[in-house]
Order: structure tokens, then sequence, then C-alpha cells
């Protein structure tokens, strides 16, 4: 278990969450490598969202470089990503392969998060309602759980079952869930972003995307319509959040090069040392100061 980080026990309870963003993924990765290098693990909530779900599996199961490993190598493999499957019925992106495959190479660390004294929370939407379920897997559902919060609409053809629902990406319903993290009782709150620290979500522009979603998931489809002002209400919650709670971002620097279907390896590993780097910053303010104190590095804001 853990033993890098004493907390004193009458401090607030604490969050850490991570953005999801496909192949942005790099970052967080990168920000969760070091923590693991340096045992800093003194949260009591995790929540991952999409990619972010998987990032976060490995860094409670101490799995140094999976994440980067599943990201520059399993998900630039032409099975993963084809557009000549695509256009032709199938996936975009085939996540079941990935899974399956990543289950079996690399070890994710499950007894370990299984014995995990913090609470992690693996964010998935369900595809009835469009609403946000904040899962906490069994030790045996991990996979499973990880694949419904990664279950992206167009891209991803199959359906998603778990515990008898159907499952569509957590950020459909909740990119970033810190208002949930507060509802649980986080009043110290770190949010690993997948986008520059300026970034505001824009409507869809793609509109032609709607009907297709809509006939198969209709309440979805309603709700990214909506995604955007959503998310940038929850941007301005994190910017000026309630008098008793606390939140800093870890987000990109400026010249971050990655986007969601990146398959460049030479970026996505400058992105991933951008994480790092990030991480190490963030840990060298925690031991100085308490979390969420207003800090200057760029890549952080308070």
């Amino acid at each position: 278990m853990p033993t890098g980080v004493t907390l004193k026990s009458d401090r607030p309870t604490s969050a850490l969450i991570v953005e999801g963003g496909a192949m942005r993924g790099i970052f967080s990765s990168g920000v969760l490598d070091e923590f693991i290098q340096q045992d800093f693990y003194p949260f009591d909530l995790y929540f991952g969202i999409s990619a972010g779900s998987s990032n976060v599996a490995g860094y409670l199961g101490g799995k140094y470089g999976r994440s980067y490993r599943v990201i520059t190598e399993y998900c630039l493999r032409p099975e993963f990503k084809s557009l000549r499957r695509f256009f032709t019925g199938g996936n975009l992106i085939d996540i079941d392969w990935l899974w399956d495959i990543t289950e079996q190479d690399l070890d994710i660390g499950k007894d370990r998060i299984d014995q995990f004294k913090g609470r992690f929370f693996i964010v998935a939407t369900d595809a009835a309602t469009a609403e946000a379920e904040y899962i906490v897997p069994e030790k045996d559902e991990l996979f499973q759980a990880m694949k419904c919060s990664s279950a992206m609409p167009v891209v991803y053809r199959n359906r998603v079952m778990f515990r008898g629902r159907e499952w569509l990406d957590g950020g459909v319903a909740d990119s970033l869930p810190v208002k949930e993290a507060y509802r649980r009782g986080a009043r110290q709150i770190l949010v690993v972003r997948s986008n520059v620290s300026s970034y505001r979500k824009q409507a869809y522009r793609i509109r032609r995307l709607f009907p297709i979603i809509m006939k198969r998931y209709p309440a979805a489809a309603k709700r990214l319509q909506q995604r955007h002002t959503e998310y940038n209400e929850t941007l301005d919650f994190i910017r000026n959040p309630p008098p008793d709670c606390e939140i800093v971002e870890i987000c990109p620097p400026d010249g971050f090069l990655a986007d969601q279907f990146t398959m460049d390896a030479s970026i996505l590993h400058d992105a991933y040392q951008m994480g790092v780097e990030a991480g190490r910053g963030y840990i060298h303010m925690f031991n100085r100061r308490d979390l969420g104190t207003k800090v200057e590095e760029p890549q952080m804001s308070a």
C-alpha cells in the first residue's frame, strides 16, 4: 500500500479527478506516473472519466509506465484505429480489442486497487437516460467498467452492457465530476485536465452526427447538444468554487499538441513529458503548501 505521504487526521476530504480525452490522456498518464514514482497518494476519492479511468486504475495499481504504453504502443496499432473499418460499417476505435489485449499483456494491479483505502469511481453514462453514474467496480468488473466509461458514440458502435444496462462514454454526461466530488464531501480537489487552461468547449459543429446518435440514443443526443454549456459551467465552478472548497487544476501547457486522435509517437511522448513535469511541480507545491493554495505555475490554476 502507498506510504509516501503523511496527512493530518483532521484534514478535509480530498479528491483527484482525471479527465478523459482519448489520446490527450497521455498528459495525465505523465502526471500520474510522476505521482507513482514519488509514492504520492494523498487523496480520499478518485474519479476517472473515459481514458482517465484507465489512467487512474494504473496509478492506483502502482503500475508505472502502463498508461504510457497503452497509449503510445497499443493505441497506435491498426487494430485499434481504422478508418477503413469505420467506413465499411465497423468501429473507428476498437476498445474491445484494446481492453482485451492490454488486460492480457499489461498487469493493472487489480489486487492493490481492490485493497486501496480510497474510493475509486469510474464515470459512465447510462445510455437510456444520459445520466452520469459513478461506478465503484468490484475487482472482476474493473475492465468492463472502464469499457463503459470509454464507449464513445459513433466512433465505437458496439453496445457495452454492464450490470444489466447499456452504457456510453462518461464524458457524455459528466466530463469533469467536480460537483459530484463536492457533493460527496470533497473540499480539496485536484483536477488533471486534458486541455490547456484557456480552453472553453464549443458547440458541436458536425450537426449531421446528431440524427445518427438520436436514432439509437435519443437522450444522449440531447445531452451532447448541451454538453458545451455544462462543461463550461463546470469550468466556472472550478475557477469560482464555494467558499469552503479549494480546487486546483493541472493543465497541459501552451504548446501541447496532442489531440483526441493523435497518432504521432513523438507528439505523444512530448505530451507525456509535459505531464511528468507538471506532476513533479504539483508535488513540490503540495509539499510546501496545503492542497488548493493559489499557485502561479503556468500549467496550474487555482
